[in-house]
């Protein structure tokens, strides 16, 4: 994963290696392999106390992946016309550059912050902790991070989501289940997306898409749906899962509703990120 592309080290976890940083030392010997395990673990404690955030304003976060141009952007234009007036949504948008695709949703009259990763083709936890902070968090009901697009990295980095869905265009091979397995293997839900376009893709079969799905071993849902097909079916199953998704949080917050006592311990650790 990024041990080979060198991606660990981004903006939002340079402070842990610099001067005085958690990760400036290490015992030696196996420095490189020290720092990206040491690496990962801090995004990991930093999505815990993200995931305890959102909690405990009762927000349910999704983290969308996929390769670029699957239609993550479209598909959130879609949900937010149709779930606007019963969510009260946001969105956190990563890209290697620009603001375009948070400038789309924005004209939706959802709130969207921009992240810009420079070279690193994902997000992390970090990244996600200095954007929940700009998010007026009590008037959010769901949330959605659209990853940077890329089929192998943004597997691999906990963002204190509740949910991971992994998008599949029917404008790329069939068999990417199989040749991109963790992205896959991590998704709770995984959309077909562009359906609309099968009858001039021959080449694509969503039965062979579904059956490389299958031979990893997971029953994860899937859905065949398009942004240009308002009233399919498969549009219509994601509404219904998001949903039963929200309504699965808030019943479980009612019983057992969150601590507030990690609000300091987190704004402690953005003094250290900034």
């Amino acid at each position: 994963m990024c041990e080979s592309c060198g991606c660990n080290l981004t903006e939002g976890n340079r402070h842990l290696v610099a001067e005085g940083g958690r990760l400036e030392r290490t015992s030696g010997g196996q420095q490189a392999i020290e720092v990206l395990n040491g690496l990962l673990s801090e995004n990991d404690r930093q999505a815990a106390h993200n995931r305890d955030h959102l909690r405990a304003h009762g927000v349910f976060a999704i983290n969308l992946m996929s390769s670029p141009g699957s239609g993550k952007t479209a598909l959130l234009e879609a949900t937010i016309t149709a779930l606007r007036e019963e969510f009260r949504i946001a969105v956190i948008e990563g890209d290697l550059e620009t603001e375009n695709d948070a400038e789309r949703i924005r004209q939706h009259g959802v709130e969207a912050i921009q992240i810009t990763t420079g070279s690193a083709c994902h997000l992390d936890a970090y990244m996600v902790h200095a954007a929940l902070h700009q998010l007026p968090l009590e008037e959010i009901d769901l949330l959605f991070i659209e990853n940077v697009g890329n089929l192998v990295c943004p597997a691999g980095f906990d963002l204190g989501q509740q949910r991971n869905v992994t998008l599949l265009s029917v404008t790329e091979g069939d068999d990417k289940p199989a040749k991109y397995p963790i992205i896959f293997r991590a998704a709770d839900l995984v959309l077909l997306t562009k359906s609309d376009l099968l009858p001039y893709l021959s080449d694509f079969s969503p039965q062979r898409a579904e059956q490389a799905l299958r031979n990893l071993a997971r029953t994860t849902p899937l859905l065949t749906l398009s942004v240009k097909a308002q009233e399919s079916d498969g549009l219509n199953g994601w509404f219904t899962w998001l949903r039963s998704e929200v309504e699965a949080l808030r019943n479980e917050l009612a019983t057992t509703p969150p601590s507030h006592h990690h609000v300091h311990h987190l704004h402690h650790v953005h003094s250290h990120s900034s």
